[in-house]
Formats: C-alpha cells, structure tokens, sequence
C-alpha cells in the first residue's frame, strides 16, 4: 500500500492554518494514498479528528508526533491507538520546554474537530524541545505501545546528521530520509543498514503526497478488523522492516 506517516496539521505553527486534519485526508485521499500518520510537533491534540475522518476515507491512520530531542533531533513516534499516542502526548507536553507562544511572531498552534472547527490552542511553542534525549526517548515510546523513526536523516536541519554528524543506533524500526540513498552536501549517509521510508513532511497543501512509499503489507494483514479499527503494531513494524535498506561501503 502507499504510505506517508509524516504529516503536520494546522496545530504545528510551522505549518499553514488550513490545512487541518479533514484537508490533510481529503489530499491524500485523491492522492492515493492508502496508510497515513499526522505527526505533528510535539503533540497529538488533532490525532482524534484525524481518526474520525481518516475513517470516512477508508485510509489507515497512524497517530503521533514529530519529537524533539533535548539535542533538537526530530523523531518520529507512531501508535496505532489513539488512546496510546494521546496519553504519550500529556507526557511530551509536560516536559516540553515551557515558552509561552506568540501567534503573530511563530504561528498559531489550533487544534480542532472533524468538521474544522477550533476547539482550542496550545499555549507553550510546540518547536521547542522536550527534556528526552535521543539515547532515552525509544525506549520511553516503547512504554506506550509505541514506535520510533529518526526524521529526514538527510537533512542539514533537526537531523541525526546536523545535531551529531552521523546516525546513530537505536531501537529505530525504519530511517527516513528525504531521498534513497541517503546523501547530504554530496556525501553519502551511512543509516546503520537500517530500512529507510521516505515522506512528504507536510506543512501545506501543496506537500501533501509528493514523498510516499510503499509499504509491503495487505490492508487485511495491517488491520485486519475492517475500517474504523485499529491496525496492528506488530505488523506495521514487520513491513517497515521489509524496506529497503542502503550499505554504505566503508
């Protein structure tokens, strides 16, 4: 199936104002694509209108976040509960650095219901990082049913590469990168010979589908209850581990 679990909505103040879970499915929808995750920074707060809707389109949802480490590293973090990936998201905001947002000057930080309409805004600026450290927020993810992808490793920003210069080992079940192979400034990155997704890192409209991948799975495998139920972890994590896989030759 074709997959894209990095996805932001209009709760990320990086991200634009329309494009709020319902938009975000609606595009994917036309775009084909069949597993979707909304990861946000920081904070799940719109994962359960992106539940509801996801349902109505018969796509597979995956709730989260995109995380950031003390060491400003961006971490993906999936659940397949919604239940799970809301209670993992009270404990990232209880230890999210606590800078008070200006809407005017960072953008505004909306979550909302599965028909658009602003429920509230979140307070502290989702950017900032959580006090987790790459080496702890793994197995801190695993405790809530969780699993964990280095973002964009390729990328000279809020990377594994731009924070410590290298990818470093982990209980990652995939290594995104923003191309396969991964390179950055010309040179190759060495992603451990772990699998590797792409994604479309979504902050507008327009982003939404331009870097799926494909997942080898069957939908009756991934989720076997029908739509509107929940898919299986375990499962997920055994496709993601059928990814390809790049050796850098040292």
């Amino acid at each position: 199936m074709l997959a894209d679990i990095h996805n932001h909505s209009c709760l990320s103040p990086c991200g634009s104002l329309h494009l709020s879970p319902r938009r975000l499915i609606e595009i994917g929808s036309v775009r084909g694509l069949e597993l979707m995750a909304l990861t946000d920074h920081n904070s799940s707060l719109n994962c359960p209108a992106f539940a509801k809707i996801s349902h109505e389109y018969g796509i597979i949802p995956l709730f989260g976040m995109e995380a950031t480490t003390s060491e400003e590293i961006h971490i993906l973090c999936l659940f397949t509960n919604l239940d799970a990936s809301m209670a993992f998201s009270e404990y990232a905001y209880s230890i999210l650095t606590p800078f008070i947002n200006n809407p005017e000057r960072t953008g505004d930080q909306v979550f909302v219901d599965e028909d658009d309409n602003i429920e509230g805004e979140v307070e502290y600026y989702l950017i900032n990082p959580l006090d987790l450290s790459v080496d702890n927020i793994g197995a801190k993810v695993q405790e809530y049913g969780g699993i964990v992808i280095p973002a964009h490793v390729d990328r000279p920003a809020f990377s594994m590469t731009s924070q410590l210069g290298i990818v470093v080992d982990g209980p990652w079940a995939a290594v995104e990168c923003v191309r396969i192979p991964p390179g950055l400034n010309g040179s190759p990155v060495d992603t451990l010979n772990f699998p590797l997704t792409t994604s479309s890192d979504a902050h507008y409209s327009e982003h939404v589908g331009r870097r799926p991948f494909v997942l080898d799975v069957d939908r009756e495998e991934l989720q076997p209850g029908g739509i509107g139920t929940e898919a299986k972890i375990d499962v997920l994590k055994r496709a993601l581990g059928r990814r390809p896989r790049y050796i850098l030759e040292h």
